[in-house]
């Protein structure tokens, strides 16, 4: 079992690093003519040292965590780390809670050195980052606390159920687990996000008028459009909705406001907007609920798995640590899954980019916002096929583009 769990960890890292690799090499030294235009000389060449770097500090990062985790294991450091949760004599839950919480912090830990690497020294160079040192720190400090409330509350209540109601206790916590995370979903825009950045209604304006109308127009109801305050920690732009039903709203980055045109905001929102026409939101949520399901229902079965706790060189078996060494095995089952739910949400942006085109008939400002995002994000150009298979969520720019082009040519016959 030791054998399979390192494969696993090595098998990823090597596979991450020949994925990477083919991607830089892809990367085109000559700028596309779509972009010629938009992308200067100097800025394309800094897009693709952007890539590179960004790349190689990636692989860094992971072949340092591999490491770690792997040397862990051989030395047996999750043993170490159970008999010292063991230690205070407290039930189940709070030793689980002790044990999980010291490893996520430990690792937690270890990632500040590289998250202030990537803001403050590669965003930094390529003029990117906003954040200052602490505004990092409260970040920090701000997502363990949220990690330790919302995270222990799900991960108690799953050792509660699989000690209390045995097999079938995994229904159990497909059930809990999904309300729960359905509730985040609804009180996130008024009670989570608001914690890291500042939302305030966008003032009457052509832009406010000209997105309003445009929902009115598709029977859309917005309970308000906001701006936040992206700009404080990075100069990166976008837009997104949040939250359901009477309580959905809209979410301008003041970056992307700066930059796109009243036209290029409502192209944008449109998309946004088809997603929700087409469903697109209530499947994806739908089948997060069924892999969730999967997941725990192979979970049941490797419960105080001798086997595995052999491999981690455990001394006693916990429903708590089982949780923890499944996390690895079910490794590359998520991976297959991701790759799954990656292919739908590629063909998803194309149907509501075909939705925008549709409904606001305005291609050549969905082009032309979609130009500048890329370009203001420095966003690679010519990715290589296996990386896109393997971990886009969206399409690559130029086949939107040269979707969006063929959307508009059929729309006029």
């Amino acid at each position: 079992m030791r054998v399979i769990i390192l494969a696993i960890l090595l098998g990823g890292y090597i596979l991450e690093l020949i994925v990477e690799s083919l991607n830089v090499r892809c990367a085109s030294p000559v700028l596309p003519k779509e972009f010629e235009g938009y992308y200067d000389a100097y800025k394309y060449r800094q897009s693709q040292d952007y890539l590179n770097k960004n790349t190689n500090f990636q692989l860094i990062k992971e072949m340092f965590f591999t490491f770690i985790i792997v040397v862990f294991i051989i030395t047996g450091g999750f043993n170490f780390v159970d008999r010292f949760a063991r230690s205070f004599n407290f039930g189940h839950i709070l030793t689980g809670l002790i044990f999980a919480g010291i490893l996520l912090l430990a690792f937690q830990i270890l990632d500040i050195p590289f998250s202030a690497y990537h803001i403050f020294v590669i965003e930094e160079k390529h003029g990117f980052n906003r954040t200052s040192v602490k505004t990092f720190i409260l970040d920090i400090i701000k997502s363990w606390i949220l990690g330790a409330i919302i995270g222990g509350i799900i991960f108690a209540g799953v050792i509660w159920f699989f000690d209390k109601l045995g097999f079938l206790a995994w229904v159990y916590c497909w059930i809990g687990v999904t309300l729960f995370q359905l509730f985040l979903i609804f009180i996130a825009p008024v009670t989570i996000m608001p914690l890291f950045n500042k939302f305030i209604p966008l003032e009457p304006s052509a832009i406010k008028d000209a997105i309003e109308n445009y929902a009115d127009s598709q029977k859309f109801k917005i309970k308000g459009i906001f701006k936040m305050d992206a700009s404080r920690r990075s100069v990166k732009s976008n837009a997104f909705f949040t939250g359901f039903g009477k309580y959905r709203r809209v979410a301008l980055f003041d970056t992307l406001i700066e930059r796109q045109s009243s036209d290029e905001l409502v192209s944008i929102l449109a998309h946004e907007i088809g997603h929700y026409k087409k469903g697109h939101i209530l499947k994806h949520i739908v089948l997060s609920i069924v892999t969730t399901g999967l997941m725990f229902f192979i979970f049941s079965f490797f419960i105080n798995n001798k086997g595995l706790f052999s491999a981690f060189k455990m001394e006693k078996t916990s429903i708590y640590a089982s949780l923890v060494f499944f996390s690895f095995l079910y490794t590359p089952i998520n991976f297959i899954l991701s790759i799954f739910t990656n292919a739908i949400s590629r063909k998803y942006e194309y149907e509501a980019d075909e939705f925008s085109v549709r409904t606001y008939k305005k291609p050549e400002a969905m082009i032309l916002a979609l130009k500048k995002l890329t370009v203001d994000n420095l966003i690679n150009l010519t990715p290589h096929p296996l990386k896109v298979f393997l971990h886009y969520s969206h399409p690559p720019v130029l086949e939107r583009i040269k979707a969006i082009r063929a959307m508009a040519i059929e729309s006029i016959k």
